[in-house]
């Protein structure tokens, strides 16, 4: 059984995740998605209001779970037995910051393969951090996000303002 971990803040989630989600878990008998907290960033919504998100949005893929990982991706993974990390990769961009980190990965832990998936194209220009700023902005964030988020983002940043 393979088991692959799709680690990231998802802070917000997107369309543009849970397109690659639902096609990682696909790929492979089991996909844990391991939500993080990136240190460099300000977050919106805290790592148990992320993981509500995830699982309201993954419901109907029965092979998939999220969890709250702290620390190194690799540990995780190790502990949970995955020995596949999936990456989207939007642009060349992505590819560079990608690469690196698989190496690094890897000479962490020889048994495990990271696997990229292009993002589709209705996706690549899509970030986190570039919704967090049209939603402070009240744009309209529908067709980019899940219902569940949009709703969430739009009453914070409408509280914070």
């Amino acid at each position: 059984m393979t088991i692959a971990v799709f680690p990231g803040s998802f802070d917000p989630l997107t369309n543009g995740h849970l397109d690659l989600i639902a096609r990682a878990s696909r790929m492979f008998d089991q996909l844990v998605i391991a939500v993080g907290q990136n240190t460099s960033k300000q977050g919106v919504f805290s790592p148990a209001e992320r993981v509500a998100f995830i699982e309201a949005s993954v419901a109907t893929l029965p092979n998939v779970s999220v969890q709250i990982e702290s620390g190194l991706t690799v540990a995780f993974m190790q502990a949970i037995h995955a020995t596949v990390l999936v990456r989207g990769l939007r642009n060349s961009v992505d590819f560079e910051y990608e690469q690196g980190i698989a190496g690094m990965n890897r000479a962490l832990d020889a048994n495990i393969d990271t696997v990229c998936l292009m993002a589709d194209p209705q996706y690549q220009f899509v970030s986190s951090s570039l919704l967090r700023e049209v939603a402070r902005f009240g744009g309209d964030l529908t067709k980019l996000v899940p219902p569940v988020v949009a709703r969430a983002l739009n009453d914070r940043l409408e509280s914070e303002g």
